[in-house]
């Protein structure tokens, strides 16, 4: 197989590679610079409240990270159960087996996932429901 025939047939998998790099690298050039702008007017003497500090680019962390890893998790092992019940359907009932098995990884890193994101809420957050 000739080199050229090789690059064709990769291009998609380096693509995906290159699509996650650049927005990653992009991020992070843009969180560089607002730090950047931050340490200077803290060296300067400004005080920097947290509002000021959003208005300049810096996202909020949002405690729900977990949850929703987690609730895509269990979403994409739910469609490889569904793909593997499909599957059998028309073809062996080992399909199931095999896809059932497949799905166990994302679906149960998904539990955990939500556990951790159930059990690191805050006090008040929990109160209020």
């Amino acid at each position: 197989m000739s080199i050229p025939v090789m690059l064709v047939s990769m291009s998609p998998f380096i693509m995906v590679v290159a699509v996650v790099w650049i927005a990653f690298n992009a991020s992070t050039q843009r969180r560089k610079a607002t730090l950047t702008v931050i340490e200077a007017a803290i060296r300067d003497g400004q005080s920097m409240t947290p509002d000021t500090i959003r208005a300049l680019g810096m996202p909020r962390k949002d405690g729900n990270g977990d949850l929703k890893g987690g609730a895509i998790l269990l979403a994409i092992a739910l469609s490889l159960l569904l793909l593997g019940w499909a599957v059998s359907a028309e073809a062996d009932e080992d399909v199931f087996n095999i896809m059932s098995a497949i799905a166990s990884f994302p679906g149960l890193i998904g539990l955990v996932l939500i556990g951790f994101g159930l059990m690191n809420r805050p006090k008040d957050e929990v109160a209020a429901q």
